[in-house]
């Protein structure tokens, strides 16, 4: 398995990367800012200043010009085609071989669960629905709500990799923070004020305690081990962006129990039957109490096929819900 840290839409070149690397690799994980580009619309939909605004190469396997030679599985960061990626709230295929996670999911992969969350921490936002338009609300459709959360939170099962952009807060004082702000010394303040990564991330990672955890975003190698109460532990590394002589790959060995066929994860698909109902949508804190009660929560437990949906050029959010049986409340918002 070959984890890459921020895209940056340098799809070419991590295939080259991995192609010279034996034993073959199998899977590709990528941790946000993957910039699923298909044309001059999405580039708008894009929070990045204008002179760092570049279609890339990934149009080129979306229209099947070019095709993944290795399964890729990405979140997204705070560098994406937002518009793009809310087509694919649930998770999807962005082209041949290569699947957008979605905004929060549980996917199986080859006898691996993977976990992932989308998006950046904003302490103005994480609280409130979902009600952004494109191209005009590009900074908060980035920013990752407890919404997602609470979800991922209500899963139970074993988790080998979590995958997110941003760092889990506090993962700094898990590894040799020396020599963090001898690279980054401009860290510190955050740091010491606690405000270094994601407090959803956290959370996630000491309630989910995942083998191992990937992030990406601050564009710095670095790895920690997190000691869980319990006895267990997350081997954590965060990777830098895919530039010449920058480290932004990690091969994990992990062996196979399976063919590499991505299938929602069937605890997940229940989840999502019993919360999404209860999205919320608009601009406004919201409360999430009700989620907390599984009494209100009762559903038939899933027991169709776990495939998704197969590559669309333009993704439908309803052929998921109905394949699912889930409710979708953002449908009733047009987005653009």
């Amino acid at each position: 398995v070959a984890v890459i840290g921020c895209c940056h839409g340098e799809l070419d070149k991590i295939y080259e990367t991995c192609s010279k690397i034996k034993p073959a690799i199998d899977l590709v994980l990528i941790t946000g800012d993957f910039q699923s580009i298909r044309d001059e619309y999405d580039l708008s939909c894009m929070a990045v200043p204008d002179k760092y605004k570049n279609m890339g190469v990934f149009h080129e396997y979306h229209s099947g010009k070019k095709v993944s030679p290795i399964l890729t599985i990405f979140v997204g960061g705070n560098h994406e085609a937002s518009n793009y990626l809310r087509e694919l709230y649930f998770g999807g295929w962005v082209a041949k071989n290569i699947y957008f996670l979605g905004f929060s999911a549980v996917v199986n992969v080859g006898g691996l669960t993977i976990g992932g969350i989308s998006g950046i921490f904003n302490k103005s936002d994480y609280k409130k629905g979902y009600f952004e338009t494109f191209p005009h609300d590009l900074r908060a459709a980035y920013h990752t709500r407890e919404f997602e959360v609470i979800k991922l939170a209500k899963f139970n099962g074993k988790i080998d990799i979590f995958l997110s952009h941003d760092w889990p807060q506090g993962i700094e004082h898990c590894g040799d923070t020396n020599d963090l702000l001898r690279r980054k010394p401009y860290f510190k303040n955050d740091i010491e004020n606690g405000n270094l990564g994601s407090p959803l991330n956290k959370y996630l990672c000491e309630h989910l305690k995942p083998k191992y955890w990937f992030s990406s975003h601050l564009h710095v190698k670095f790895n920690a081990v997190i000691n869980h109460s319990d006895g267990n532990t997350t081997n954590f590394l965060a990777l830098d962006k895919v530039l010449p002589y920058r480290k932004f790959i990690h091969i994990v060995d992990y062996p196979s129990v399976g063919e590499m066929k991505l299938k929602i994860n069937l605890e997940w698909i229940n989840i999502l039957r019993k919360t999404m109902k209860l999205m919320p949508l608009g601009n406004q804190n919201v409360e999430f109490s009700s989620l907390c009660n599984e009494n209100e929560l009762k559903e038939n437990e899933y027991d169709g096929d776990l495939n998704p949906i197969d590559f669309e050029e333009h993704p439908s959010i309803a052929k998921f819900c109905s394949k699912f049986d889930i409710s979708f409340p953002l449908n009733s918002i047009n987005i653009y």
